[in-house]
């Protein structure tokens, strides 16, 4: 027992998870040792969320068995997996935002003193502290979430679970909406805490992360266990096969020399909107897909709303083909043959309580209408079972719920619900964010397919990687204005971060 307890802090055998029509995990083993960084790797649906919430008592497995320190134990909830030594930090953030942030950190379990009333003084107090880690002294406890910025926020998500004094930490996602001082902060805090004795298990779709925060690595296909692996043994390359089963050569793709470059599709011109952005002007050619780049609060994604008629610009010209336009709302953008995949598909682009069907259809109905209007339901299901076969869509049933969908499948329904229109102009905005890398690479192929169609792409992305792949042009945008263009072909992430930070360097693309 001695030799179990000292070789893994956390171990899980044979786990088993079932859910409706999917075998979710099928004899998943998990090994972490004290004082490590064990990264968790593999596509969307590979099971490594559902492994999560069995270990952080959210689910309840079906088979197999989880130790702590060499003992047995049973999670009953999240409570009971907190008071036994396990945290988790959700990749989508949970946070109560009418509270303060002391508030949310303690939430059920504030200091109290005299006539068991809350100890406002300690409790402030214990938060400064806990702040200070991250060199947000300058945050007062007091403050409502809600006036913090997102980053901000997954910050205090974060922070929140260290306050349990965990003995391992479930990392999901956990940079996802940090700027580059702030994972380099929070990776020199994981360091710190590791050193301390503290364990962490880290999700995460960004593999060069992997790479440098994490000292072993453990695979995860379609809910079954792969491998694991000391880190400095492998290399990227192997991890993307054993994650996919295949190796990807490619994945960006290329424009092949008989797919040319057409005319002026989408010209805009001195486009703004007051506090957002200012006098910005470009163009898309048809088959063109042209990156936008840019620091956090560049207004890149306000400008994508601004011409798909979300946000409405206060002033400035929209023309596509030479015609002007007036968009003053999504309807009139769809209309029009322009399509948004919005960056944040949970609140923006998908009803998740709503059928994959449903989604599909949902933003042109009209094309499934009688003369009477009349849905056409047998229309609907053979389109609905087309974008499943053409875009890859996981799903045990058309009518699943998309809330029970991965984030990549997700994602794919939205793609699809876009290709519905028929568009001329697709706006995609973060198009890969928390997608696996074998989703990224069939989601670039149907941009690629896109374009090679005539179909003009603005793509606005955090990826570095992703706009430099892409791109046949790059605008860069810094605090509101457009400050530049680089031609794909001569493009490198040094001239993109030069134009997007000006002066300041080194930071990430958000």
């Amino acid at each position: 027992m001695g030799e179990i307890m000292s070789e893994w802090i956390l171990e899980a055998r044979g786990i088993e998870k079932f859910f409706p029509g999917v075998r979710a995990l099928d004899g998943v083993d998990l090994q972490i040792r004290e004082g490590e960084v064990h990264a968790l790797v593999g596509e969307n649906g590979a099971g490594k969320s559902t492994l999560m919430l069995t270990l952080s008592g959210i689910y309840q497995p079906d088979g197999g068995v989880i130790y702590m320190e060499g003992e047995k134990v049973h999670f009953a909830s999240p409570h009971d997996a907190n008071h036994k030594g396990i945290s988790i930090v959700f990749q989508e953030l949970s946070l109560i935002s009418s509270l303060s942030i002391a508030e949310n950190i303690f939430a059920n379990r504030q200091p109290v003193g005299r006539m068991n009333m809350i100890d406002w003084e300690t409790l402030y107090s214990q938060t400064t502290e806990l702040l200070a880690l991250f060199d947000l002294e300058e945050l007062h406890p007091s403050t409502p979430v809600h006036e913090l910025s997102v980053a901000n926020q997954q910050v205090i998500e974060i922070i929140k679970a260290i306050s349990f004094n965990p003995k391992v930490l479930i990392l999901d996602e956990p940079t996802s909406s940090l700027t580059e001082h702030e994972v380099n902060q929070l990776f020199a805090n994981i360091r710190k805490l590791k050193k301390q004795g503290l364990s962490f298990i880290y999700i995460s779709h960004h593999l060069s992360e992997i790479f440098e925060i994490a000292d072993r690595v453990s695979i995860l296909r379609d809910g079954k266990y792969v491998c694991s692996e000391d880190v400095k043994d492998i290399d990227e390359e192997y991890l993307v096969t054993n994650m996919v089963g295949r190796a990807i050569s490619n994945m960006y793709g290329h424009r092949e020399d008989h797919q040319k470059i057409g005319n002026d599709l989408l010209t805009v011109e001195n486009l703004t909107r007051k506090g957002q952005f200012e006098n910005v002007s470009f163009n898309v050619k048809a088959g063109e897909i042209v990156g936008m780049a840019g620091l956090v609060g560049a207004g890149r994604t306000e400008l994508g709303r601004a011409i798909f008629g979300a946000e409405p610009a206060d002033s400035g010209n929209i023309s596509l083909d030479g015609r002007s336009l007036e968009i003053r709302n999504p309807k009139d953008a769809i209309v029009h043959g322009i399509g948004y995949l919005s960056e944040d598909r949970k609140s923006q682009g998908l009803i998740l309580d709503f059928t994959v069907t449903e989604n599909l259809v949902g933003n042109h109905l009209e094309d499934f209408s009688s003369a009477y209007g009349f849905l056409n339901d047998g229309k609907i299901r053979n389109f609905a079972q087309e974008c499943k076969d053409d875009f890859g869509i996981a799903t045990p049933s058309l009518n699943q719920k998309v809330a029970k969908l991965s984030g990549g499948n997700q994602q794919k329904v939205l793609v699809g619900a876009w290709m519905g229109i028929k568009p001329r102009l697709l706006i995609v905005d973060e198009p890969t964010r928390g997608v696996d890398v074998g989703a990224k690479a069939e989601i670039y192929s149907l941009l690629r397919d896109l374009a090679a169609k005539g179909v003009g792409i603005l793509m606005i992305s955090s990826d570095l990687s992703e706009i430099l792949g892409m791109s046949d042009r790059i605008l860069v945008m810094q605090t509101g204005t457009l400050v530049g263009t680089i031609p794909g072909n001569e493009a490198t992430e040094e001239n993109v971060m030069t134009l997007a930070a000006g002066t300041v360097q080194g930071e990430r693309i958000i």
